[in-house]
C-alpha cells in the first residue's frame, strides 16, 4: 500500500515539473495565439542534447546548459524559418509545427536508435522524509522546476522585456502604439520556451528514460494543464499541472499504474465540454 506521504511528495514534485513541461507551450499561445504542437519535438530535442554533451564531457551540468541552449536555439530556428510567415494562419501554424515534431522523432530513431538511454540523474542519492526515502534527484527536480517558474514570474512582471511581452500578448496593435517591436516580442517568446522545453525534457529523463517517442505523453499533459487552467494563463497552467498531478497519483495508486495519463485525457474532455476558457480563462491573451 503507497502510504499518504509518498502520495503528497509525488503529487508535489510530479505537479512543479508539469507546471514546467506546460508553461513553454502556454506562454506560446498566450502571446501568438497559435498551438506548438512540436512542443513535445523540443523536450525531446532538450533530454537528447544533454544526454549528448553528458557522454562527451562527463559533466550533467554542461548538459543541462546544453539542453537549454540547443533547445531555445532550436525554438528560434524554428519560429524565424518557418512560424513567423505564417504566424497569422493557425491551421498552417499546426501543419508545419506537427510536420517539425514528426521530423525531430525519425531523426532522433535514425541518429540514437529506438532503444531507451538513460541520463544520469542530476543528484544522486536518496532523503529521508517521515520514513520514506524520496530520491534526492526528484527533490531536485522540484526545486529547480520553481526557480524557474518564479524567475519566469518575475521576469514577466518585472523587466521590460516581460512588461512588453505581456502587453503584446494583449494587444498587438496597442503594444505597437507604445512602441513595442511585436515581432522581437514573438522571437524573445519562442526562445524562452524552448530553452523551458528543454529542461523539462532533461529533468524528465533524468528519473525516466529518453526516447525519440517521450515527447508526446508532454504534449498531452500540455493540452489537457492548458486547456484546465486557461488558454494562455501562465498561473493557471502551474494550478492546473497541480490538479493533473493529483489526480494521475490518485488514477495510479487506487485503480491501476496502465492508466497513467488517462486523467489527463478525461479533464480535457470534460473542461472542453463544461468551461471550456479554463479556470482562469485568457490571462495573456485578448478575449
Amino acid at each position: 500500500m503507497v502510504s499518504a506521504i509518498t502520495i503528497a511528495t509525488n503529487v508535489l514534485m510530479l505537479g512543479a515539473l508539469y507546471s514546467l513541461v506546460a508553461i513553454g507551450f502556454t506562454l506560446i499561445f498566450g502571446v501568438g495565439g497559435v498551438l506548438n504542437l512540436s512542443h513535445g519535438a523540443i523536450i525531446t530535442v532538450g533530454a537528447y542534447s544533454a544526454y549528448a554533451v553528458d557522454a562527451a564531457t562527463g559533466s550533467i551540468v554542461l548538459g543541462a546548459i546544453a539542453a537549454a541552449v540547443i533547445s531555445g536555439a532550436f525554438s528560434l530556428a524554428l519560429y524565424k524559418g518557418l512560424i513567423s510567415k505564417v504566424r497569422h494562419n493557425p491551421v498552417t501554424v499546426l501543419i508545419l509545427t506537427l510536420v517539425v515534431a514528426i521530423v525531430v522523432e525519425q531523426l532522433a530513431l535514425v541518429v540514437f536508435g529506438g532503444e531507451e538511454l538513460l541520463v544520469p540523474q542530476l543528484l544522486g542519492g536518496s532523503i529521508s522524509v517521515l520514513g520514506d526515502s524520496i530520491q534526492a534527484n526528484r527533490i531536485l527536480v522540484f526545486v529547480l522546476s520553481w526557480v524557474l517558474i518564479g524567475g519566469l514570474f518575475y521576469f514577466v512582471d518585472r523587466t521590460r522585456t516581460g512588461k512588453a511581452i505581456l502587453a503584446t500578448s494583449m494587444s498587438d496593435k496597442g503594444a505597437a502604439l507604445a512602441g513595442i517591436d511585436s515581432e522581437q516580442v514573438y522571437t524573445y517568446t519562442w526562445v524562452l520556451a524552448g530553452a523551458l522545453a528543454g529542461l523539462a525534457g532533461l529533468f524528465l529523463a533524468s528519473f525516466q528514460t529518453a526516447n525519440p517517442l517521450m515527447g508526446r505523453n508532454p504534449l498531452l499533459l500540455s493540452f489537457a494543464i492548458v486547456v484546465l487552467g486557461g488558454l494562455g494563463s501562465i498561473r493557471g497552467s502551474v494550478i492546473g499541472a497541480y490538479l493533473i498531478s493529483f489526480l494521475d497519483q490518485m488514477t495510479i495508486t487506487f485503480l491501476s499504474e496502465r492508466l497513467a495519463g488517462v486523467s489527463a485525457l478525461v479533464v480535457l474532455v470534460l473542461v472542453l465540454l463544461v468551461r471550456p476558457k479554463g479556470l482562469f480563462g485568457r490571462e495573456l491573451v485578448e478575449e
